[in-house]
């Protein structure tokens, strides 16, 4: 069933998809960046085009990682049927995709045609050795893989790293004895509770990536995104309580005074602090350029006026790094400063006991053992020592600086719940009968779970590709936008793929996945939306970074 010499034949696959992708760059730059250099009216104007480009380099991105992971297990005699099938199946379809049209959303499919390439689909197509894998990516194929995952065996990752290993499986133990207790917060709509957010202070989740000088534990992002992959897998939550500490973190690390990381550093590595993170307005969105929310300098202090949304974790942080407008005669993204702001922990009758501020929560549909917060400030007083850097009006360039980090970790959370969505898909078509059989042997149940199983190796390795570019120094706004753009995908599908194994029970709230369901759905939305990351994808490689 498998194809011989696969990973040669997926060699000479990916040539002439990489090609077409070039292709298709050089001819939206022609218009789209004259002279080297994004024309952003045009780029806008473009967005069909120059989006469905960004799915098309991030589906070339994602098999040119897919085969460096079967070649390093081809390397040491580990590449076996089931990890065969994964990169088979996953080349045939991606590449079937890019020929005949990627979805880039419900209801908007972007052919070769439509990146300026009309002979596109035609010239992927008629190459020998993408035929094979086209022809190669049968229900069959997909149905044996499906026998071979039945044991939960999901493919050889090819970590590699023994203390990243032993990582691995502390955080999955951690993540398995909270999987009941995360529905029963998803369903009481309660806050994760503060033992187990002392539980995994004491695991060094929040000190994760935070130099040892600071009392951290010095890792990098691989390790974030191992850990934040298995704490997903059990509950999104967990896997997203470092989020904020990684993004404070980041942001003192980079952009703060000596004074100021010695300060907050090694109290966010222990977990003593909480951070959040608030930077979205009311009609912002992703418009950060555009906040109105103002800090007045009054003596020692800066007086902060205005409205802030979507704010998550907000009534139990400590600690606000919190966006603000100290130029008044700005417009822009230049006027704007970084705080560390600090404030008393809410309580459950008192959720923002501090004075000028004040708050209210905003019922969600999922991703409730955060829960997410509106905020209003009224002449809140921010201590003018805790500007970040201590110069006023970098705080957009502050926040840039993060954005790669946050973005790979956000892909390593929509990893972890696509994960999740998977096993609980299995798991029910273990044990549903009908017919006299389990459902697992039904061809459609078993290809859905096949598939699954594919994409997520994909979006994955596509992570932990972007985590090692950060690691090595690299800049990798480009691979980590590709990595949230897929991972965030493959997590809704498999969640909505699962629900529908599950049939009617999975529309009952009883049942955990209808909870990944809604937990699924944001991934697309927060630290940048999909149309977000396609623009960052476009404009960065036509404008010839790669």
């Amino acid at each position: 069933m498998l194809l011989p010499d696969l990973t040669e034949t997926c060699r000479f696959a990916l040539a002439p998809a990489e090609r077409l992708v070039e292709e298709a760059r050089m001819a939206l730059a022609r218009d789209l960046a004259p002279g080297g250099r994004v024309d952003a009216a045009a780029l806008d104007q473009a967005q069909y085009a120059a989006h469905g480009f960004a799915w098309y380099a991030t589906y070339a991105e994602a098999l040119r990682q897919a085969l460096a992971w079967a070649e390093r297990l081809e390397a040491s005699d580990r590449l076996g049927e089931r990890e065969g099938l994964i990169l088979q199946i996953g080349f045939g379809e991606y590449l079937a995709q890019m020929a005949g049209g990627i979805a880039i959303s419900q209801g908007e499919v972007v052919r070769p045609a439509d990146l300026g390439l009309p002979e596109g689909a035609q010239a992927l197509s008629s190459e020998p050795a993408v035929q094979s894998l086209i022809r190669a990516n049968t229900s069959k194929a997909r149905e044996r893989l499906a026998e071979l995952i039945a044991d939960e065996d999901f493919g050889e990752p090819a970590l590699d790293d023994e203390i990243l290993l032993l990582t691995r499986e502390q955080f999955r133990r951690f993540a398995e004895d909270h999987r009941e207790d995360a529905h029963r917060w998803h369903l009481m709509d309660e806050l994760i509770p503060l033992d187990v957010v002392e539980e995994l202070a004491g695991l060094g989740v929040f000190g994760l990536t935070i130099p040892e000088a600071f009392g951290g534990s010095g890792l990098g992002k691989l390790a974030m995104c191992v850990v934040t992959e298995e704490l997903s897998r059990g509950y999104i939550g967990l896997g997203s309580l470092g989020t904020r500490s990684e993004i404070a973190a980041e942001l003192i690390r980079l952009g703060g005074t000596e004074a100021q990381k010695q300060k907050w550093l090694p109290k966010l590595a222990s977990g003593e602090i909480l951070p959040t993170a608030v930077f979205t307005e009311p009609g912002t969105g992703s418009d950060l350029g555009s906040l109105k929310t103002r800090a007045v300098k009054d003596g020692d202090v800066y007086r902060v006026t205005g409205n802030k949304t979507w704010i998550t974790h907000a009534s139990r942080s400590d600690l606000m790094t919190l966006l603000a407008r100290t130029d008044p005669s700005s417009s822009d993204w230049r006027g704007l400063s970084m705080f560390l702001a600090e404030k008393p922990r809410g309580t459950e009758l008192e959720p923002f006991p501090a004075e000028g501020m004040s708050g209210g929560e905003i019922p969600v549909l999922g991703y409730r053992g955060m829960k997410e917060y509106e905020l209003g400030f009224d002449g809140f007083a921010v201590k003018a020592e805790n500007l970040l850097g201590g110069v006023e009006g970098q705080g957009f360039k502050q926040l840039m600086a993060t954005f790669e980090s946050a973005r790979v970790q956000t892909a390593a959370r929509a990893v972890g719940v696509a994960q999740c969505a998977m096993e609980l898909g299995l798991d029910y078509a273990k044990n549903r009968i009908q017919f006299g059989k389990p459902i697992l042997e039904f061809p459609r149940v078993a290809t859905k779970l096949a598939w699954m199983a594919v994409e997520i190796m994909l979006a994955r390795q596509l992570t932990w590709f972007a985590a090692r570019q950060k690691d090595s120094d690299r800049r990798c706004d480009i691979e980590a936008g590709m990595a949230k753009l897929l991972a965030a995908r493959v997590a809704w599908g498999n969640a909505d793929n699962a629900l529908q194994i599950h049939g009617g029970n999975g529309y009952a709230q009883e049942y955990a996945i209808s909870r990944v369901l809604c937990d699924a759905r944001i991934l697309n939305i927060f630290e940048g939306a999909a149309e977000i990351q396609a623009q960052v994808i476009a404009r960065g490689l036509l404008s010839g970074r790669n």
